[in-house]
């Protein structure tokens, strides 16, 4: 299995999940958050007001699937979440080394 991790604008979230879940992903993980990166844009940079030293807004964005579904949906987040400016985001493929279940450990 592959694990995907992107961190993404903010504003794409509504466009690449629907996508997302229309190609049979179901299972998304969202986690709001701050970041500073080199390829920020100065359009959407702001000041935190939780952090001083954060410039962007972004949305973590994480799903686990089979590995030939993993190209799939690296394709879908960088088709609907680029915007062709910098600060877009990026996206991670790693490989999940075991998936069970919390309440029993079974194995899926």
């Amino acid at each position: 299995m592959k694990e995907v991790k992107a961190f993404i604008r903010p504003e794409k979230v509504g466009e690449i999940v629907p996508a997302l879940k229309e190609a049979g992903f179901k299972n998304i993980s969202l986690t709001p958050g701050e970041g500073v990166g080199n390829q920020m844009d100065s359009q959407d940079a702001s000041p935190s007001l939780s952090f001083y030293i954060t410039d962007s807004h972004i949305v973590k964005l994480e799903l686990v699937c089979k590995d030939e579904l993993a190209e799939k949906a690296i394709h879908i987040i960088s088709e609907f979440g680029s915007t062709n400016r910098p600060g877009d985001g990026i996206i991670y493929l790693s490989n999940v080394e075991r998936v069970c279940r919390v309440k029993n450990c079974e194995r899926l």
